[in-house]
C-alpha cells in the first residue's frame, strides 16, 4: 500500500521533530529514544552514494523508481553541511536511472540544477508534504520543517523549471487540520502541483503515547476529542498495522476525510497528472548506448 518498492535512507532520525512521525519507531532499534534522541541524535550514512553506484551498476538490476526517503527527510538541516541527498541524486543522473524524492523541507531549492537535469529526461518526481497552513499549528506540531508559504515557493520555482511536483497532505488528523483539506488543495494547484493526496494519522508504538502527551498539554480542550477519532479510524486503537487500511483509516470519519481529498482531486486537479519515469535510460547506460540518446554531462 505504499507507492514504491525501494528507498534509499541517507539519514536515520529526523531533526524537524513532527510530533506524529511514524519513523519515530524505528530510532529504538538504533539504541536511541522515538522522543527528543529521535529529533537530536541523527545517524547518517556518508557512503551512500558509493553503495547505491554499486547497486545501480549490477547487471542483474532492471531499473525501478527509487525513493528518497522512506523513513526520514532526506532534506533535513543536517543534509546542509553533508551533501548526501545531493551526492545520490548526481549518481542517479549518471547512471540515468528515476528517483522520486518526498520532503518538508525548502532546501531542495539547492539542487534545482540537478533536478532541472534529471526531469528533463523524466528520471524525478518530487512530493512536497503540505499538513497545514497554520503558521501556530505548524511551529508546535512540526516545529523545523518549511513554512507553508515557503513550501508554496518551493512548488512554484520547481513547477517553473520543469520538476514535476505533486502534493502529500500527510498526515490528517480529524479534529486538528482536517478542515484545511480543501484550501491546502487549491493552493498548491495555483502553486503548479500536478496531483495531490493523502494519508490519514497512524499512531502506532511509541508514537501514540508520544502524540498523546503531546496534544493534552497543546490542545487540552480537544485532546480527548481527536484521540477519540482516531481510535474510531483505527478499529479503537491509535494506529493500525492492517496493509491496505493503515495509512487511509476505516469508518465514517476517514470516509469523509477520503471525500474530501477526491472533491479537490476533482475539482483543482482534474486537468492535470505527473508524466511516467523513463525507465529505458539507464538499460542504455549500462550497454554504453546512452550516446545514442543523450551524451552523458
Amino acid at each position: 500500500d505504499i507507492p514504491f518498492g525501494y528507498s534509499i535512507n541517507p539519514y536515520q532520525g529526523c531533526e524537524h521533530g513532527c510530533v506524529y512521525c511514524y519513523a519515530r519507531n524505528t530510532h529504538p532499534y538504533w539504541g536511541y529514544s522515538a522522543g527528543q534522541e529521535f529529533e537530536q541524535k541523527i545517524l547518517y550514512k556518508d557512503s551512500a552514494p558509493q553503495l547505491l553506484k554499486k547497486w545501480l551498476s549490477r547487471k542483474s538490476w532492471k531499473a525501478h523508481p527509487i525513493m528518497l526517503s522512506g523513513n526520514t527527510d532526506c532534506y533535513q538541516p543536517l543534509e546542509k553541511r553533508m551533501k548526501i541527498t545531493r551526492k545520490l541524486l548526481e549518481t542517479f543522473y549518471q547512471f540515468r536511472h528515476p528517483v522520486g524524492i518526498i520532503t518538508k523541507n525548502s532546501l531542495i531549492q539547492r539542487d534545482l540544477d540537478i533536478l532541472e537535469k534529471l526531469a528533463s529526461q523524466k528520471l524525478v518526481s518530487v512530493c512536497i508534504s503540505v499538513t497545514t497552513l497554520n503558521e501556530e499549528l505548524r511551529m508546535i506540531m512540526e516545529p523545523r520543517t518549511a513554512t507553508a508559504g515557503k513550501k508554496m515557493e518551493v512548488i512554484r520555482q520547481l513547477s517553473q523549471a520543469g520538476v514535476p511536483v505533486h502534493v502529500l497532505m500527510g498526515p490528517v488528523i480529524p479534529g486538528i487540520n482536517d478542515h484545511e483539506i480543501m484550501a491546502i488543495g487549491e493552493q498548491v494547484s495555483d502553486a503548479g502541483a500536478l496531483g495531490f493526496h493523502h494519508t490519514f494519522v497512524r499512531l502506532n508504538a511509541d508514537v501514540g503515547i508520544i502524540f498523546e502527551d503531546w496534544i493534552r498539554k497543546a490542545m487540552p480542550d480537544r485532546a480527548d476529542k481527536v484521540l477519540n477519532k482516531i481510535r474510531d479510524s483505527h478499529g479503537g486503537k491509535l494506529g493500525s498495522s492492517v496493509w491496505g487500511k493503515r495509512m487511509s483509516g476505516q469508518g465514517n470519519i476517514s470516509q469523509m476525510i477520503s471525500d474530501q481529498v477526491k472533491l479537490v482531486q476533482r475539482k483543482y486537479f482534474s486537468n492535470k497528472s505527473l508524466p511516467e519515469f523513463n525507465c529505458d535510460l539507464h538499460a542504455h547506460y549500462k550497454t554504453g548506448q546512452l550516446d545514442l540518446f543523450q551524451s552523458p554531462d
